[in-house]
């Protein structure tokens, strides 16, 4: 089966869209683990920076927003995907792998894809066709590269089967050195600084580290059929090529 790499961008009814419209030189990334979306924004104009910042505090469903050095700032909203007119939940109705992050430029959202048979790609545009959609294929060519390298784990992937006792004495033992060669402390010590059984405490982290497994296995096997050169250098063209 051949695969094949697509790049595209999409202008609808978005306020991310709006908003890069308005500043042409403001740059958004947008990363999505179906729970939550964290939009990572740059831009070199320090004028309008603080409109900026204004504006996307305004979009509901924001929730929280931190900064770094007035060259970048994170916003953490609640996922959009499920939303009607959500770009991501037309992709997910066809085959198709969608690489992370989003870029937002220019009043456009560019997205890429790894599709493994053409009708889901013709499927996807005919569904933009029939929403009124503004859409262009940038790039359309045979994928070459290594899908593993291209995949984004999310936290929802690898952690969502944790329950909250079991991330705890994970985070504990890590933070106490049990995962240290050699290590600093054993089960023993950190149940009795917890002040619960060694059994209880043992039986807890032993089914985190189980859990934790069971979710990388898979992209471990994915990663693992690749050839050792596309290991260490895959050949993945880069979301961020898509802003220039």
């Amino acid at each position: 089966m051949t695969l094949f790499e697509v790049a595209f961008k999409v202008r609808h009814n978005c306020p991310f869209c709006d908003i890069s419209r308005r500043f042409p030189r403001l740059k958004m990334f947008d990363w999505c683990n179906r729970e939550h979306d964290v939009i990572e924004l740059v831009t070199d104009e320090s004028e309008e920076y603080s409109a900026v910042i204004d504006e996307i505090s305004k979009i509901e469903g924001m929730v929280e927003k931190s900064s770094d050095l007035d060259k970048a700032h994170f916003f953490v909203k609640k996922c959009f995907c499920k939303s009607e007119d959500s770009v991501t939940r037309i992709i997910n109705e066809f085959d198709l792998l969608q690489i992370s992050p989003i870029v937002y430029r220019h009043g456009w959202e560019y997205y890429r894809v790894i599709a493994f048979k053409h009708k889901d790609l013709k499927g996807l545009m005919q569904k933009f066709e029939e929403k009124g959609f503004e859409f262009e294929i940038l790039r359309k060519v045979d994928f070459h590269g290594f899908i593993a390298g291209s995949l984004t784990l999310t936290a929802d992937a690898l952690f969502s089967d944790l329950t909250e006792k079991q991330m705890d004495v994970l985070l504990t033992a890590y933070n106490n050195g049990y995962y240290n060669l050699p290590r600093k402390a054993n089960v023993q010590d950190i149940a009795h600084k917890k002040r619960v059984s060694r059994t209880t405490y043992q039986e807890h982290l032993k089914k985190a580290e189980n859990k934790l497994v069971a979710s990388l296995v898979p992209y471990v096997q994915l990663f693992r059929r690749a050839a050792p050169e596309k290991r260490n250098n895959p050949s993945i063209p880069r979301a961020h090529a898509l802003e220039r």
